[in-house]
């Protein structure tokens, strides 16, 4: 029987390969990959734009990582920047008519793919999950920042 450690970590791992699997599948449509999921479903939450900095804030992403997404975006013509007085260091990101189109059809299919893994569990099961999956989520932020104690 596996233990706890390997029971999280196998499930764990296994979202997260078939979740990327999936968001990988979705955006080839758009000649991006699967992390450029994220970046335009935030994006989408946020029609009047951000900044980069608030943009690698909300997806937990460094400034490099954020810039080189960014650019990927804005290549497709799916990402603007709008500079505020003049500077671009600080201007916000919107999408373009078509960044929004895509972003709208990549959210649509990333609430099915949600609705579709949940599926046999009833509507308490899922709040029940959910909290316990961010609780584990800061629980880990701390222990990664921290360390691991010593016993």
């Amino acid at each position: 029987m596996l233990n706890r450690f390997s029971r999280f970590s196998l499930a764990i791992s296994e979202i997260d390969r078939c979740w990327h699997k999936l968001a990988a599948e979705e955006m080839a449509k758009y000649e991006l990959n699967s992390p450029h999921a994220v970046y335009l479903t935030t994006l989408y939450h946020h029609a009047e734009g951000i900044t980069a900095a608030r943009l690698g804030e909300l997806c937990r992403k460094n400034k490099a990582d954020v810039s080189r997404m960014v650019g990927i975006l804005e290549k497709r013509d799916l990402v603007r920047r709008e500079a505020v007085g003049g500077n671009l260091y600080r201007a916000r990101l919107l999408l373009t008519p078509e960044g929004r189109q895509a972003a709208q059809q990549v959210q649509e299919r990333a609430a099915l793919a949600v609705e579709l893994a949940g599926s046999g569990l009833t509507d308490q099961d899922r709040e029940v999950f959910y909290r316990c999956l961010e609780q584990i989520a800061v629980n880990l932020q701390t222990l990664s920042r921290d360390g691991l104690p010593e016993r």
